[in-house]
């Protein structure tokens, strides 16, 4: 199992400031709440140095910046997770999640497997390791290896973690991306009269040590990716997303297995949602970058396309549907009768959370990568050990009976 856990150039830069002010600004463009003065952190030195040595910069680089520098990068050196942090993902907001989510790993129970762990963190894969790790076996480090980490789980499986999925061992998997999507960095462009203009990042030339949106005066290489026929007015797009989709796909193609990518995202259908989150808020995405988790919802279907030809493709499926097909009622009902009040109170609290069409039920999505004969009746891809054939529902794709 591996888990993911989340051409104009040259012109532009001789311009020097040769850009278009951005005067539109999206609605997750800002807090709402303009600081005083500006919070100069060690990465806003940075971006500053960067773009007056280079010119403005893309908002994907903005995004790689800020969130994986080695030397000041978010994720590398930030306690983000839980309470004090910044954001809680779902396992954390209630257990019944992980259970539900335990009924996948169960088929596999009588199978040799390994668990590989992609994560560029330092701090959540730390957290990882106290987590599922034995503590009576020591865990092996190799700062310069692929494999930086190694250990066996309570559970005695081997575990592995990686920074890049190219070094994640080829094989039968199962592949799970939990809110790893959205934190990869994407391109935005503006429609205007002169056609498709990028986004950029430059400083603001009446306040020094302040960034600000900018728009390309040309086209821009990643502007391929924008579909012929798009109908919005502001896009965003993802090409390194693309090139996972694409690996995994060409592994799942060639080896078997499955791919279930859980996050925020949209059919296609969404215009600007980059946005930040600091202390569990809304947070102005160029205020004190650093400090603030970055994120843009994925656009499923672009991995679609990105899939097309190689695996079969499920979804997206809103959080409600999918955890009520894996048998979350049932679940949260056995849990709730084994419980006290206090114990109660959190589950369903945990449960409103998930399901509730206004919180996560609907904004979060599951979305499945297959083989193509798993579709029409031949053996299971998240099952490694059987070899009869299936017709079965995907899980949580499709109504289960439940006992």
């Amino acid at each position: 199992m591996s888990v993911l856990a989340r051409g104009c150039l040259g012109p532009l830069c001789a311009a020097a400031r040769a850009v278009i002010p951005c005067l539109w600004r999206g609605k997750y463009f800002s807090s709402g709440r303009e600081p005083a003065e500006t919070q100069v952190t060690p990465m806003l030195r940075h971006l500053i140095y960067k773009i007056k040595a280079t010119g403005p910069i893309t908002v994907a680089e903005y995004m790689k910046e800020v969130l994986t520098n080695p030397a000041k990068g978010y994720y590398v050196y930030r306690d983000m997770l839980g309470e004090k942090g910044d954001f809680i993902t779902s396992p954390e907001i209630s257990q019944i999640f992980g259970e539900v989510f335990s009924q996948l790993g169960s088929v596999l129970k009588n199978c040799d497997i390994s668990i590989h762990l992609v994560e560029v963190s330092r701090k959540l894969s730390e957290i990882q390791a106290l987590t599922l790790t034995e503590e009576k076996i020591p865990l092996e480090r190799n700062a310069g290896s692929p494999v930086y980490m190694k250990g066996v789980t309570k559970s005695g499986i081997p575990i592995s973690w990686y920074r890049d999925l190219h070094d994640v061992p080829k094989g039968h998997s199962f592949y799970l991306a939990h809110e790893f999507f959205d934190v990869l960095p994407v391109h935005k462009f503006q429609k205007t009269p002169q056609g498709w203009r990028e986004v950029f990042i430059d400083i603001d030339p009446q306040v020094s040590d302040k960034l600000r949106f900018v728009l390309a005066p040309c086209v821009t290489p990643a502007e391929v990716f924008i579909q012929r026929d798009e109908m919005r007015d502001h896009v965003e797009v993802c090409p390194e997303a693309g090139i996972i989709v694409q690996e995994l796909s060409q592994r799942i193609a060639l080896t078997g297995g499955a791919a279930l990518i859980a996050d925020y995202g949209h059919d296609g259908t969404k215009t600007d949602t980059f946005r930040g989150f600091c202390g569990h808020k809304l947070h102005d995405v160029l205020t004190a970058p650093g400090t603030a988790d970055l994120t843009a919802d994925v656009d499923f279907s672009y991995l679609r396309r990105m899939a097309e030809g190689q695996v079969a493709s499920l979804g997206p499926i809103r959080q409600q549907m999918f955890l009520k097909n894996m048998g979350i009622d049932v679940r949260l009902k056995v849990l709730l009768d084994k419980s006290d009040e206090p114990a109660r109170q959190q589950l369903l609290q945990g449960y409103d959370m998930l399901m509730n069409p206004k919180k996560m039920g609907e904004r979060f999505n599951f979305f499945a990568l297959l083989p193509h004969q798993r579709l029409h009746g031949r053996s299971h891809p998240m099952n490694a050990c059987q070899s009869k054939p299936s017709v079965s529902p995907v899980a949580g794709f499709g109504e289960l009976a439940w006992r």
